[in-house]
């Protein structure tokens, strides 16, 4: 770990470090950087407008070792400190005609802060008046004063006494003067919003700001932090409207790129004593600094302000070049703004420019300019930086010294990476993090999007569902073009982006039961594998899980889907209960359903009979398995429940507890009147639990429990699923393990296994080496109406999960309240979803194995090989 990550910022240090923007550079040279690789690269960021000429200009440090050689002492106040009163000189001379005062100060933000305090001792008003997306720092006044709350909600900002309007709207500031200007104490604005964007306003507005604040005898601020100083192609941006403040701020290209300076300078009317007797700083104006931008200044104005014009010219050959580059990429590239060496390149937050692809995910949640500059750091060798407020935007903002050369540089570099947008291509833009190149011309993926978006109508019944990638290999299928991407790469990459990527919208559809009724829904990912949900603590996994319930709330949803793992790791459910803004379901009920009419219906075809038959459950103390485990023991002879070896004390003790309360439930239904096959689980339990209260607590049945298991061989409970599967002629796995658990050698000869666990449980190779065996998917349903459900989820279209379709047929029923939560699925809920089924038509889409439809040659093969056993085991014992 970099000494910076581990002393400084941990925060982001990572950041950095994912998105691969964590260079060590060692030398800088006029618009080169050097990193400690030996890499070169064009420096286009200029520290945010901080590095007028460039790094390291020799005339800048010619000044300081000149203050060296003289011994001139930096810190020596009070007194009347020389090299301050110079630069303020040069500064006043240069100002707009008025100013006459300069504040040191050794930042932007505290220049801002000088500014407020300024107004505020003059006026003896209060209110500060800012620009919302505005930027003026982030001490807690300018922070305050900066138009986002994004960086003021933590810092319980902004303080009493700012107000905001819209930028560009004097509609907006008439009204506010009007109606307050007797107690506000400045105006405070950007000639151009740089963080905001590259924002500029309408011809004209600066000019008519400053005629509404002399009007209303309101003090005008301008923060000229990042235009000033040349960067717009004249000394100050203000210039261009003839427009003079009251207050000026100056900061960044006044430090000459080396040492820290801001300035707040003021006309002699708003410069009063309380102000200059209370406000100071012990390192404003110090001689260092000061010397610095003295010759910052001289370098500014020197022949007739040769550089400005330069500026102005190059700035203009720049701001074409890209408006050529938005002309033959107009997809990717949506605007270009600014003017001189302060622009900015628009590459929108549209995800529909990049449907089916993690780009526009990266998109619509405002990260792809991040992603698009390490793009251009490593590989076009290219400096850039997205504004903080305006995130959809790249800032262009060489040193002031950058020439046609390196103008011509960085217009090839950003052309390329507008290509490798254009073609849609995530592995071109995300391959440099992962060591991946293409080995040739870059692939295009221009997806089409499937018919027009599907939108809910009004009043229509709303529902969300909580998809993830149950392991690595879902992200190739969300997105084609990361294929190339081998099973390291795409972790490495998850890894990266799984911090800063938010729960998002993949799909929507309208589904429409058999009767007419109609629900709107939406699939919301959340970005973690099956596996990081497991690492991460409870607490982590269940914020991020409330995350995307509340942004399926904030979209409309009445009903959300808990799918995969984030049921498992919110105890399905019962973790987010009080704290979700809707009711949830796991969907569990309508799964344990469709598993075992799939299960049952394997048996029927496969001749197996049920009345002499083992089945075991894996996961056996989990909601789903729990509730199979009750409703099977009603068919079959013998039950093996399988519990997890990890946690062996506990399983026995969940299963067990799924005894009992299987036990209670049989003797209620056979005092209902129900009559269970003769040779069943359940017959037998119940002619064993005679005498026993079925209102009575848990713990006599408990004791009957273990007494059952003891004596009877009808129920074996372990945690050794190796010994015992092969006793096994049918198998339900339900657990919440990502392994592979079930492996051919474990199969018993003619077996029937339903996989219900999302990853698979059964390895692959059952596959290919037990023929006699057959395995089928659980849960897989066919939607009534078979729609479109936006994304495939590896299935036919209109096909879903039956924890999706429970989903789906609540929100048709318009009952929105939690359901199938925990462990204790309530068998009332299941006969309820058995019914709406029925009326909406939902039922399983036929029979699939390892995602993949089961050919009718596969149920004979599994017939005759399971015929061939039964006619040998007979003329064996004959």
């Amino acid at each position: 770990m970099h000494s910076y990550t581990k002393y400084v910022n941990p925060y982001l240090g990572k950041r950095l470090s994912e998105i691969g923007m964590d260079k060590r550079f060692v030398r800088g040279d006029g618009c080169y950087l050097y990193d400690d690789q030996g890499h070169k690269y064009l420096d286009f960021i200029a520290a945010y407008g901080a590095l007028p000429f460039g790094y390291n200009h020799p005339r800048i440090w010619d000044a300081v070792q000149q203050l060296h050689s003289n011994m001139h002492p930096s810190f020596a106040q009070p007194s009347h400190l020389e090299a301050a009163g110079q630069l303020a000189a040069a500064l006043v001379a240069a100002a707009p005609p008025g100013i006459q005062y300069a504040t040191f100060a050794n930042s932007g933000a505290e220049a801002v802060e000088a500014a407020i305090k300024l107004c505020r001792a003059r006026t003896g008003r209060r209110s500060i008046v800012t620009a919302t997306n505005s930027f003026h720092g982030k001490t807690l006044g300018a922070l305050s004063a900066t138009g986002n709350r994004g960086y003021q909600d933590a810092f319980f900002a902004p303080v009493e006494g700012f107000r905001h309007i819209p930028f560009g709207d004097l509609d907006a500031l008439k009204t506010i003067l009007e109606e307050d200007a007797v107690g506000t104490a400045a105006i405070m604005l950007e000639p151009i919003q740089g963080e905001g964007g590259i924002v500029e306003p309408p011809p004209g507005y600066l000019a008519e700001v400053r005629r509404l604040c002399t009007e209303y005898e309101v003090p005008l601020i301008l923060d000229e932090i990042q235009t000033g100083l040349g960067r717009t192609g004249s000394l100050f941006a203000c210039e261009r409207e003839q427009v003079v403040p009251d207050v000026l701020v100056l900061a960044k290209a006044l430090s000459g790129g080396l040492v820290p300076i801001g300035v707040t300078l003021c006309t002699e009317d708003m410069y009063t004593e309380a102000f200059g007797m209370k406000h100071s700083s012990t390192f404003g104006g110090n001689a260092l600094a000061a010397t610095v931008g003295l010759e910052v200044m001289q370098m500014l104005t020197e022949d007739n302000g040769a550089i400005l014009r330069h500026v102005e010219e190059q700035g203009q050959v720049l701001k074409r070049g890209l408006l050529d580059i938005q002309n033959r990429y107009p997809e990717v590239v949506r605007g270009v703004r600014g003017r001189g060496f302060m622009l900015g390149i628009d590459f929108g937050t549209d995800k529909n420019v990049y449907p089916h692809s993690l780009l526009g995910v990266l998109a619509e949640q405002e990260i792809l300019t991040p992603i698009v500059s390490s793009y251009m750091l490593n590989a076009e060798r290219l400096r850039v930086a997205p504004t903080l407020n305006g995130a959809s935007v790249i800032r262009v903002e060489p040193p002031l010294t950058a020439g046609p050369a390196e103008i011509q540089r960085a217009l090839e570099a950003i052309e390329a990476t507008a290509s490798v947008l254009s073609a849609k291509n995530t592995a071109g833009l995300l391959g440099h993090l992962v060591n991946w190149e293409p080995p040739g011309e870059l692939e295009s993926f221009a997806y089409q999007r499937g018919g027009e978006e599907v939108k809910a109508a009004p009043g229509m019944n709303r529902f969300a569902f909580l998809i993830h990638p149950v392991d690595l290999s879902n992200y190739t299928e969300f997105d084609r073009s990361m294929e190339v991407f081998d099973e390291a790469q795409l972790r490495d990459l998850s890894l990266r982006w799984n911090d800063m990527v938010e729960p998002f919208v993949v799909s929507s559809t309208v589904v429409t039961g058999q009767d007419g009724s109609q629900a709107y829904g939406e699939f919301i990912c959340v970005p973690r594998t099956a596996q990081q949900l497991l690492d991460m603590s409870k607490e982590q996994a269940e914020q991020e899980i409330l995350q995307a319930v509340e942004l399926a709330a904030s979209r409309g949803a009445q009903l959300v889907g808990l799918g995969a793992y984030t049921s498992v790791v919110t105890m399905g459910g019962r973790s987010l209960l009080g704290k979700a803004p809707i009711p949830v379901t796991t969907g569990n009920s309508y799964t344990v359903l469709s598993g075992l009419e799939a299960l049952m219906y394997g048996a029927e075809r496969l001749g197996v009979d049920l009345q002499q038959a083992t089945a075991a459950i894996l996961g056996a103390g989990g909601a789903i398995g729990k509730a199979s485990a009750s409703l099977l023991g009603e068919e079959v002879q013998r039950l093996i429940l399988v519990g997890n070896p990890a946690r062996a004390e506990k399983s026995q003790h969940r299963m067990l507890k799924v005894v009992a309360e299987f036990m209670r439930r049989s003797v209620q239904r056979c005092q209902a009147g129900y009559r269970f096959a003769p040779g069943s689980v359940a017959a037998a339990v119940v002619r064993w639990s005679q005498g026993l209260d079925t209102e009575s607590s848990l713990g006599p049945w408990l004791e009957a429990a273990k007494q059952f298991v003891s004596e009877s061989e009808q129920i074996l409970l372990t945690v050794d699923a190796e010994r015992y599967l092969p006793e096994s002629d049918l198998i339900l796995s339900a657990t919440s393990s990502t392994e592979a658990l079930i492996q051919p050698h474990m199969l018993k000869w003619g077996a029937l296994v339903c996989d219900m666990s999302r990853p698979v449980n059964v390895s692959r190779d059952v596959l290919q080496r037990r023929e006699d065996v057959l395995v089928i998917d659980g849960g897989v349903i066919e939607v009534p109406g078979r729609p479109d459900l936006g994304w495939d989820f590896g299935f036919d279209k209109g096909l879903a999960y039956a924890c999706m379709s429970e989903t789906m047929m609540l929100a048709l029923a318009g009952r929105f309240e939690n359901a199938s939560i925990g462990a204790d699925l309530n068998l009332d809920h299941l006969q309820l979803l058995r019914d709406l089924a029925v009326t909406f038509g939902f039922h399983l889409a036929g029979f699939r194995s390892f995602d993949k439809p089961i050919a009718e040659g596969v149920w004979e093969r599994v017939v005759a090989a399971r015929r061939k056993e039964l006619v040998a085991e007979a003329a064996h014992g004959g």
